[in-house]
């Protein structure tokens, strides 16, 4: 089981789990093909997106293990 941490690059997390993009699309993250969101942590597009991190997580590391 992987688990995705604030530090994790987003870019990594669509391509081991390309089923998270909704979770990132909720937040506004519309942008998910473009370079420099694909570079960002987690923590980088919580801040950006006024959205808690933690809570992010919690619904990312949800779907991560049912892909694996």
């Amino acid at each position: 089981m992987t688990q995705i941490t604030k530090d994790t690059i987003i870019g990594d997390i669509l391509d081991i789990a390309p089923e998270t993009a909704p979770v990132f699309m909720s937040i506004g993250m519309h942008c998910l093909g473009c370079p420099a969101s694909r570079g960002e942590t987690v923590e980088q597009a919580c801040m950006v997106h006024g959205v808690d991190v933690d809570q992010l997580l919690e619904a990312i590391n949800k779907l991560i293990p049912a892909a694996q």
